[in-house]
């Protein structure tokens, strides 16, 4: 609680007229540390108008400063009667940001910690004698990775561009796809020791207005140190923390989230993040792809009902098979029974203690050819997984039928489109293997019902995570497991839109207007 009370107290203090004063204050405050640049000027014709120039190194563009404040001060005012227009009741602060400073984002500030909020995050701080207030002048300016193609969610077609770590540079790439003036953007700063910009981006006229209140009030609610990236927020404003599933979507492609404000959801960004968070989200929302949209309508529903069928795999698949070999063999045909107990004949372990066993290995492996280097991340994972399985056959430790189980089960696991709900599934893999090996087939089916029950329970911003399937909505079904032709995809999704649901007007078919 120490820390934070000199915080408090310089909200409260405002700057004072004299300028050796505050250039003491201002370098104590931030330890003289070196990459606090001081630079003091006089200006004027006489130059007996005394200025600060404060600026962080490496955060401030330092050519801007130069050419467009410094240069402006030094020079353009030197033939000015800047005493005597001072003189006659002008304020100087005006004067110059009037006839000298070219730049065009000028904020004036009057208090300390604004100004320590300013000066550390790239602005240039002008104060000078006799006045109690300054300015911060924008001219921030960095180092920063640029649009690249995105890593995690890569496609066949559609745009090839990703967000960044700027949070300006993110709202411009979404400005981009949407030239609209109902496009919104309000940024506030969380974190008492980082001061993270955090801005929410919304379509005024589309979003719903009660859902932009609450994102504003549950981003308000947040007392923290510090916002190092978006999965600060997410975990901080999510609806239901009991849950291994995600109740806010986050991606890092401009284009799903300009889709996703086109549909009534407001997007989360933060500064330092290229991860953009989009609420109210669905689970079905998970299951679609940016390259849905951009191809034909069958193909895209294929590819839907493909991912369904894979997560169902994912989830149940060496599950079925410890229920099926342990509880009921009688499903199975003779021959493939057969063959299934001559390959288990010399494995020493139960099937459940093999399921865990690869399961364990699978998760290693795949944990470990994340962390190494990227040269030597795939040929580890590659070969690791063939070396150990071959190996682990060979010995008699696990059965040939329960390798290829685990791996059709882990493969399915990559096909979401979000990385985050195929995590999910994997946590939930592991307690459905449990119940299998003691219940059988029962047991997987209380677990199924179970897991439907905490689906239908789940709410992102009061919008029933299940939806448009519980509640089920008809129209909505255009876009949940088929994906409908463009032209019969005419209406928002009803739960989060219902004052503006038309996003299209009918158009005349081609026999109709020959």
């Amino acid at each position: 609680m120490e820390q934070n009370q000199p915080a408090a107290s310089d909200a409260a203090e405002l700057i004072s007229p004299h300028l050796e004063q505050n250039v003491e204050k201002i370098l104590r405050e931030l330890g003289h540390s070196d990459d606090i640049v001081l630079r003091e000027i006089r200006i004027g014709k006489v130059g007996n108008v005394r200025a600060a120039i404060f600026y962080t190194d490496g955060l401030t563009g330092t050519q801007a400063l130069a050419d467009f404040v410094i240069e402006s001060l030094l020079m353009d005012m030197k033939n000015t009667e800047l005493d005597q227009m001072v003189s006659f009741g002008h304020d100087v602060l005006n004067v110059l940001k009037e006839r000298a400073i070219t730049v065009g984002g000028v904020k004036e500030i009057t208090a300390y910690e604004a100004l320590y909020t300013s000066l550390l995050s790239g602005d240039a701080i002008l104060l000078c004698e006799g006045q109690s207030q300054g300015f911060a002048i924008g001219i921030r300016h960095w180092n920063q990775r640029s649009v690249t193609e995105p890593a995690t969610e890569t496609i066949v077609r559609g745009p090839r561009e990703s967000f960044t770590e700027s949070i300006r540079t993110n709202t411009a790439l979404i400005r981009r796809k949407i030239k609209d003036r109902n496009l919104w953007l309000e940024t506030k700063t969380i974190g008492r020791v980082t001061k993270t910009d955090v801005s929410i981006m919304y379509i005024h006229g589309i979003a719903s207005d009660t859902l932009i209140e609450e994102v504003r009030n549950r981003l308000d609610r947040i007392d923290i140190d510090g916002i190092m990236e978006s999965g600060y927020i997410e975990e901080l404003i999510q609806d239901e923390r009991r849950t291994p599933f995600p109740t806010i979507y986050n991606t890092e492609r401009p284009d799903v989230v300009a889709a996703d404000l086109l549909e009534g959801r407001v997007a989360i960004l933060v500064d330092g993040t290229p991860f953009v968070l989009t609420a109210p989200t669905t689970f079905i929302q998970f299951f679609q792809a940016a390259e849905d949209y951009y191809q034909r309508a069958d193909v895209s529903s294929l590819l839907r009902m493909l991912r369904f069928f894979s997560f169902y795999i994912s989830l149940i698949g060496s599950s079925l098979y410890i229920a099926i070999t342990t509880f009921h063999q009688e499903m199975l045909p003779t021959p493939l029974l057969i063959s299934l107990a001559a390959q288990r004949e010399g494995v020493p372990f139960p099937a459940i203690i093999e399921a865990f066993m690869m399961e364990t290995a699978l998760e290693i492996l795949r944990e470990a050819s994340i962390r190494m280097p990227r040269a030597v991340g795939q040929a580890v994972s590659i070969l690791g997984t063939l070396v150990i399985g071959t190996a682990a056959v060979e010995a008699g430790i696990v059965s040939a039928a329960m390798v290829i189980v685990i791996s059709i089960t882990a493969i399915s696991n990559f096909i979401f489109p979000a990385p985050n709900m195929s995590i999910s599934v994997r946590l939930i893999r592991f307690p459905m293997l449990l119940l299998a090996a003691s219940f059988g087939l029962f047991g997987m089916v209380l677990g199924y019902i179970a897991l439907m029950f905490h689906l239908c329970s789940l709410r992102s911003f009061g919008v029933p995570y299940t939806s448009s399937l519980a509640p089920y909505n008809q129209e909505d079904q255009k876009d949940t497991i088929f994906r409908l032709p463009r032209w019969r995809m005419r209406t928002r999704p009803h739960l989060l839109n219902r004052d503006n649901a038309k996003r299209e007007q009918p158009i005349p078919s081609p026999k109709s207007r020959s």
